[in-house]
Parts: structure tokens; sequence; C-alpha cells
């Protein structure tokens, strides 16, 4: 395959960027979604104090989940993290910091990060202390709004059915999720695909998310984790 862009790489290749106490963005539900290899990868290589940005902390070995339960994480901002207990666990231990955000809100920081917006307004959760602590609040036409930051992160890593050269992903049906969010609100994505395929021959009106929003594409080694469902 001609890397024509420069953008078909490695696992080895992409492991410099994961260091300690970065901002890691992930996309995934419940792990569909969610990158296997890169997660192995920035398992094997160590690096801890993390700041998680995602929809959930998926589960015990599963997903993100992997990540969490070896306590890798020193802050997690997710809209909720009730199917791993170890997650659980470290948080009212006091070893891990959670953020929650309701999951549409969240979905929308992603988006407003990667588009270039400060934050948004939201009515969401504004009489629940869990979500509405220490934000600022904003009336606007004579109603009060929370203030919720935009979402960034230092690394974004995504999980793609087909790539092309460019980058240019598509997703297989439901673990489509949050990844085209994820892929554009990081200063780096990287895409993990399942099958790379020439220039051209993808279908542009079946492209998810544009290659000008991803960095590096490495192959997948397939998931390596039984879904918790079967």
């Amino acid at each position: 395959m001609e890397n024509l862009f420069g953008k078909l790489t490695t696992l080895e290749n992409v492991l410099s960027f994961f260091h300690d106490g970065m901002t890691l963005m992930f996309g995934g539900f419940g792990g569909v979604g969610s990158p296997p290899t890169l997660i192995d990868g920035i398992i094997e290589r160590d690096v801890k104090d993390l700041v998680l940005i995602g929809n959930d902390t998926g589960f015990p070995h599963i997903g993100i989940g992997k990540i969490v339960s070896l306590g890798r994480a020193k802050k997690v901002i997710a809209s909720h993290i009730g199917s791993n207990p170890i997650a659980g666990s470290l948080m009212t231990e006091g070893k891990m910091e959670v953020e929650f955000s309701p999951q549409g809100i969240l979905a929308e920081r992603i988006r407003a990060g990667g588009v270039g917006l400060g934050a948004i307004l939201a009515d969401i959760g504004m009489d629940n202390e869990m979500v509405s602590a220490n934000k600022p609040r904003f009336l606007l036409n004579g109603k009060e709004y929370l203030i919720e930051t935009a979402l960034t992160a230092e690394v974004s890593i995504v999980y793609a059915q087909k790539a092309d050269p460019y980058g240019n992903l598509i997703y297989d049906k439901s673990a489509r999720n949050t990844n085209p969010l994820v892929a554009m609100a990081g200063n780096i994505t990287i895409a993990e695909v399942e099958e790379i395929v020439p220039l051209g021959s993808l279908n542009p009106d079946e492209i998810m998310t544009p290659g000008v929003f991803v960095d590096y594409v490495i192959p997948s080694k397939g998931v390596n984790w039984k879904w918790a469902w079967e």
C-alpha cells in the first residue's frame, strides 16, 4: 500500500506519543468501538497518571477498562462507570477522580472541542450536585444555563472498520458510537483499523470521519477480549 500522506504506520511508531500524565481521549461504548491494539500498547508502555475522556470505563477486562483496572488513570471524564466495579472502588477510595457528564452533554463537549469552541451552554443536570458542582452559570434570554467546557486531548484513539491512506474512516454499525467525535478532538488522532484500502476505493458518501482529522493509521491485531454479554 502506497503511503502517500505518511499516515500509515505501526503500533511501535506511535507509542512515543503516550506518556505519564497525559490527557487521552478514546472512542467506544462499553468496549465496542475501542481500539484493542492501542490499549494493549499503552498498557505495555506502562503509562500512568492518565486523564481519560470517553463515554465510560468499559468492563474490568474490556476496552479502556483494562487501563483503569490497573490503576493507570488519575482522572476519568465519562458518562458512567457502573459496568466496571474496579473503577467504582478506585473512586470511592480516592484513588481516581471521576467527573460525571450526562452522555449527550459529554458528546457535545467533545464535539465542541473538535470544532474549536471553548464551551457550550446546557440546562441538563442543573439540579444535580454531582453534575453542576463548581460549574459557572450563565443567564441567556432570561434562562439560566450551566457552562460546560469543551473537551480536547493530547491524543485521541479510535477504532474503525476501514481506512484509506489519507485516513478517511468507515466504522462498523454501532462501533461508530463516539468515535467520529473523538477523532475530531485530539491534537493527535490515531486510528486503529481492521482493513486499509487503496486511496479512492471508499465511497465518499460512506466516509464517516474525513482524513483531515486523522494523523496516523495503524493496522489492528483484532479484538482480544471476550464480550461481557457473550
